[in-house]
């Protein structure tokens, strides 16, 4: 929101000090009321409900900390200032207990003190209203979870139904990123997961998950998965910042591998997972355990990633490294659950691997492409899930 849209009520008994700020907070930006007294203001404040109340402490009538008291009962979460010309410390405690966002002393030498003070509690006011809206979807994405476990427990067929409507959509087009998966069941329910995020319009978060076994006890662990990993993207501080975007998928895998242990699933999984920053196009990535390693197609040519890492739920205590590469314009990263070994040519791993590269060193990277490339179409029951993720860079223009 503009500062021009924010309102603001300034109290106080000084005409010259009353006028000064406001003329200073306009000069500012920002949309001002004023009241000489608590009870104009008051009455003021019922009238517009402005976005944030600057007071005077000492004031004929009703002083500051009643105007703070009834302020915040009228609307709690409306940010309150105090300014005060006394400092005295008992002043101080009782408006910081009755609520005050910051309390200043007069004279206000530096109008920017009190600029910089309104500022910050419109931000906190802000983070506030975002807090309550993600605690409004969580509690809506949670109302859906539970209905699809009631769901999956009635009927494994439609159970797979809740499984590909948790899925994120595919394709689609992200913050110049094109993304498609694919996920083939040995049975009605998988154990394979994919899902993947849009944070702060910057960063791509997304992960693949192999749970240990088949079926319902699987897909339960998939379902619950969803939910974990929704409620740290919403939740969470893993994208606060930077910083702190950039160890998203060890955080991530830290968090997965503690529930995991702290649960009665008795399920282990492992986990590709990584974060793509679409403004300087890195990819950090973690490895929980995961095989077949993911890939980078780049001119034609396919390489496997380094890395590796303990899987998740068997280990406690565990740390997983971070892993940085470029993601060049045309170059496409695909992963694999290990579902696809099970279906190539090869017999041994090392061959396998080796064929699964060469492969993919002749398409495009499309999700069509390897379906094709590998028959993945032509498999009637396949021994393990099979899930195939792909993440393309196009060249601008394409």
């Amino acid at each position: 929101m503009s500062e021009g849209s924010r309102k603001l009520l300034i109290i106080d008994d000084d005409t010259i000090v009353r006028q000064s700020v406001v003329a200073y907070l306009e000069d500012s930006g920002f949309s001002v009321m004023d009241a000489a007294d608590g009870v104009l203001g008051l009455y003021l404040f019922r009238e517009t409900i402005p976005d944030l109340v600057i007071t005077d402490l000492r004031m004929p009538g009703m002083d500051g900390l009643q105007v703070l008291d009834q302020v915040h009962t009228i609307s709690p979460e409306t940010p309150v200032i105090v300014v005060s010309g006394a400092g005295v410390m008992g002043d101080v405690v009782e408006a910081l207990r009755l609520g005050a966002a910051d309390y200043l002393i007069k004279p206000l030498a530096d109008m920017e003190v009190l600029v910089h003070a309104v500022r910050k509690s419109l931000e906190r006011l802000d983070l506030l209203a975002e807090n309550r809206r993600y605690r409004e979807e969580m509690e809506t994405a949670n109302r859906e979870l539970r209905d699809h476990l009631r769901t999956l427990e009635k009927d494994q067929e439609a159970g797979r139904h809740v499984q590909q409507r948790l899925l994120p959509p595919s394709p689609i087009d992200k913050h110049g990123y094109h993304i498609e998966h694919r996920v083939i069941p040995s049975l009605y329910l998988s154990g394979d997961a994919i899902d993947l995020a849009y944070v702060k319009d910057r960063y791509i978060p997304f992960h693949l998950t192999d749970v240990s076994g088949h079926g319902a006890s699987s897909a339960f662990v998939t379902v619950w998965l969803k939910h974990l990993a929704t409620d740290a993207v919403m939740h969470g501080d893993m994208y606060i910042t930077e910083e702190s975007a950039n160890k998203s998928p060890n955080v991530f895998l830290d968090m997965i591998n503690t529930q995991l242990n702290e649960s009665r699933l008795g399920n282990h999984m492992t986990c590709f997972t990584g974060t793509i920053d679409t403004e300087t196009h890195k990819l950090r990535y973690s490895v929980g355990g995961h095989l077949p390693m993911p890939m980078m197609i780049v001119d034609g040519r396919a390489e496997y990633l380094e890395g590796r890492g303990k899987p998740l739920g068997i280990f406690r205590d565990v740390s997983w490294e971070i892993y940085e590469v470029d993601f060049p314009p045309g170059a496409t990263l695909v992963s694999f659950s290990d579902g696809i070994l099970e279906v190539l040519p090869p017999r041994d791993l090392l061959e396998k691997e080796a064929y699964l590269l060469d492969v993919l060193s002749g398409t495009d990277g499309s999700v069509a492409a390897i379906s094709e490339m590998l028959s993945l179409d032509q498999i009637e029951e396949a021994p393990d899930d099979i899930a195939v993720l792909a993440i393309t860079r196009p060249i601008s223009g394409e």
